[in-house]
């Protein structure tokens, strides 16, 4: 996690940042992360579990992980 949280930290600017993230991730991820992006701020928007799954074409398991995950990240 450490090397990780280094690697994006050696992004200047946000066309840095999109660099490292394109050599790291698949096409396929990177429109993951942007699910998971999408769920957390429907999340707090105030949208139901059932319907982010629905909107998103994800399953309510998928929402429910990104749900605990935006909890975790609050308490902080």
């Amino acid at each position: 996690m450490q090397e990780l949280a280094k690697y994006f930290l050696a992004a200047k600017d946000e066309q840095a940042m999109q660099k490292l993230l394109r050599g790291l991730l698949t096409p396929n991820e990177v429109n993951e992360m942007g699910k998971r992006l999408q769920i957390f701020a429907l999340l707090k928007e105030g949208v139901s579990q059932r319907e982010i799954a629905k909107q998103l074409g994800v399953g309510i398991a998928t929402v429910t992980r990104g749900s605990r995950a935006l909890k975790e990240l609050e308490e902080k």
